[in-house]
């Protein structure tokens, strides 16, 4: 469902944005607003960059968000008749979009573009979403500036303007993470780390769209589409979290649904896992990791992990973003990953070969685990786990997304970074965009 200024004005609560809806607001002679802005025609598509359009988008999104509508004609500010707009294809689309990325600094992603309308009344509508990233500047002339919505009219920000944007921005930053430690603590607590190791996995909106929460049989349908796109995302060749939790059954929590853990008995105990859907939507794993079944009556020790534990279990937390995501549109996600071990035992990742068979003594103690943050990718950010090695390890080599054998020592004897294709940590996260990247 979408919510816009076009839906404010015709006092209509959250639905699809269709040409009925805009043929009501030019009726009703829709004036145009702080988030509202008429256009009778598309700026040219050659030379996008260059036209008023990424002025108009990042005004909106200094603004906070806005809808502008090409296709409608205006009289002293007021909707009066529908034009159309000529042909507009997906290339068009993809240069509006390409236009607000490359023009816009910092970029504004998640342009909503809308075809409405038939032969000879086509519209276009562009929803610019709510931004935490102001300001945005365009560069014009030689200079950088900030454009701003005054009401109906596009102005430019003075200094002090820019400023509070700034300060609000770092503010925003600060408050995030404060609720991503918040959320990680609260995870982490009550876990037994002191006897087996814990993959534990938040992800928090950055704008959390606070609308009607979700049901007991939307979060089923939640994570049961979770489990359908973590296999395609890991397959079964491990253990998936998502496997020990009741799905069809989660239990109401603190502003949250809790997927319970359903291994309980003494012979399935070790692949404990809870997962949590919140009604604001931001997500939670913890999943044992550490002690593991190696065979009938054999387990490993509680600072030994295998590598398609932690494969799966961040398969299953990207998969939990993304339909969680979708059910509550949000967007841009905080994530925060981590392996909790709080044991003497130096905590070890071990892998095996095609065969199934684990190396055993050659894995190396990772000395630091550490969340790799990504600024600059946002439009598709990528996260891994990165292990820092104490030493080089002999007969493992890098090759992309597995860590295969060679007889060979490394070529360098530089300290090593490995990571094991997975998904980790990225400050911002989206989930449209990133999981092509997970085990890239």
């Amino acid at each position: 469902m979408t919510f816009t200024a076009l839906h404010r004005a015709l006092g209509l609560v959250p639905q699809p944005l269709t040409d009925e809806l805009l043929d009501a607001a030019v009726t009703g002679g829709v004036v145009k607003a702080n988030d509202l802005d008429w256009k009778t025609e598309l700026p040219p598509s050659k030379g996008l960059p260059q036209t008023d359009f990424p002025k108009d988008v990042a005004a909106m999104a200094n603004s906070g968000g806005g809808v502008i509508v090409f296709g409608v004609r205006e009289s002293q500010k007021a909707a009066t008749e529908r034009v159309d707009v000529g042909e507009f294809d997906e290339a068009y689309e993809r240069s509006l979009r390409s236009a607000a990325i490359i023009a816009i600094s910092p970029p504004v992603f998640g342009l909503a573009v809308h075809r409405l309308g038939g032969e000879g009344r086509r519209a276009v509508v562009v929803e610019v979403p709510v931004s935490i990233d102001g300001p945005h500047l365009i560069y014009r002339n030689g200079y950088f500036g900030a454009p701003v919505r005054n009401d109906s009219d596009t102005v430019w920000m003075k200094e002090r303007q820019i400023e509070a944007m700034y300060r609000a921005r770092f503010d925003e930053r600060r408050h995030a993470t404060e609720a991503l430690d918040s959320l990680f603590g609260e995870t982490t607590g009550g876990r037994d780390s002191d006897k087996r190791a814990w993959l534990i996995a938040v992800a928090h909106p950055r704008v959390p769209r606070l609308r009607n929460r979700l049901d007991r049989n939307e979060a089923r349908e939640v994570l049961s589409k979770t489990v359908d796109l973590a296999l395609i995302y890991a397959g079964r060749g491990g253990i998936h979290p998502l496997e020990s939790v009741d799905l069809l059954n989660p239990r109401p929590g603190l502003r949250r649904w809790v997927a319970v853990n359903t291994a309980t008995g003494d012979r399935s105990r070790w692949k404990e896992s809870w997962v949590s859907i919140h009604h604001d939507g931001s997500v939670t794993l913890a999943a044992a990791v550490g002690a593991h079944r190696m065979s009938v009556d054999g387990y490993l020790e509680g600072w030994q992990i295998e590598s398609s534990a932690i494969e799966c279990g961040l398969a299953d937390f990207m998969a939990l973003i993304r339909t969680t995501a979708e059910a509550t549109h949000n967007d841009e996600y905080e994530v925060r990953v981590g392996i909790e071990w709080v044991g003497e035992q130096p905590l070890t990742i071990l892998t095996t070969d095609s065969h199934s068979f684990m190396y055993d003594g050659v894995s190396t103690p990772p000395a630091s685990i550490h969340a790799c943050r990504n600024d600059s990718e946002r439009s598709g950010a990528r996260a891994g786990l990165f292990l820092a090695c104490s030493r080089p390890r002999p007969g493992l080599r890098e090759s992309g997304r597995h860590l295969q054998h060679s007889d060979d020592p490394p070529s360098s004897t530089r300290r090593p970074c490995w990571r094991r294709g997975g998904a980790n940590a990225a400050r911002y996260l989206r989930p449209s965009s990133a999981l092509v990247w997970l085990f890239g």
